[in-house]
């Protein structure tokens, strides 16, 4: 017997909360230990499994992490981390699968990248040059910034780049329902170069990739660094009308 289509609810979202969603979502980088139950990622997952995807090729493959398996994947990561702080060469060992960084930057996004990271900074009181100050916030990054729930997303090598667009539509419906029921995110590529060490650690197959990690639960409103906020660029700026 075919299977039978999933019924779409024709109930049409209030607007306003769907841009309050979207509006209030933003990086947090401390969370609280307040635990998220498993029906509310399986629920966030199921909404957010909605996104389009070519010729409905559904790439995305997750793996949540909690508890003593969460804890030993941060223990390994930042192990590795600090050894390549402590030996620069090491991280030739380390590469991500696809370029998610440009090789070259060029303005205006370093010049963007360049506010964002002087901004951060800024916030947690971290001036140039403070290296061992640096590399322990960016280490906060393999901690998933402590949130109680951590999320690696993969994919099969077999697809194409197209997949990688699909997967950001869905990472995005991810994070707005989450901001939906009072939980926050941080989508994270700083995972990416330790994909070797990730993928046999959350038993993804051979032929997945790591696309990227997400931190998720209940925000640290008191935390300097979720006061941070990074700008926007106006719509005048980036839409050409062609008439």
């Amino acid at each position: 017997m075919p299977a039978t289509p999933p019924q779409v609810s024709t109930v049409i979202a209030d607007p306003s909360s769907v841009d309050a969603a979207i509006e209030s979502r933003f990086s947090a980088r401390a969370f609280l230990p307040r635990p998220v139950a498993r029906e509310t990622v399986t629920e966030l997952l199921r909404v957010a499994s909605r996104a389009p995807s070519g010729t409905n090729t559904q790439p995305w493959n997750v793996y949540v992490l909690q508890g003593e398996r969460k804890d030993e994947l941060v223990q390994k990561i930042c192990e590795a981390h600090d050894a390549i702080s402590i030996d620069p060469q090491l991280a030739t060992e380390y590469r991500e699968e696809y370029d998610y960084y440009p090789e070259k930057w060029v303005s205006p996004f370093i010049d963007r990248r360049r506010e964002c990271g002087f901004g951060l900074y800024g916030v947690l009181g971290i001036a140039k040059g403070e290296r061992e100050k640096m590399h322990v916030q960016h280490q906060r990054n393999f901690r998933f910034f402590d949130a109680p729930v951590g999320l690696m997303f993969t994919m099969d090598r077999v697809l194409g780049r197209g997949s990688l667009l699909d997967y950001g539509m869905f990472l995005q419906n991810i994070m707005v329902a989450a901001r939906a029921r009072g939980l926050h995110s941080c989508p994270q590529a700083a995972w990416n170069g330790f994909a070797r060490s990730i993928l046999p650690h959350i038993g993804a197959k051979d032929n997945e990739m790591l696309v990227c990690g997400m931190s998720l639960g209940y925000a640290d409103e008191a935390a300097p660094v979720n006061r941070f906020q990074t700008t926007r660029v106006a719509p005048e700026e980036f839409t050409h009308w062609v008439e």
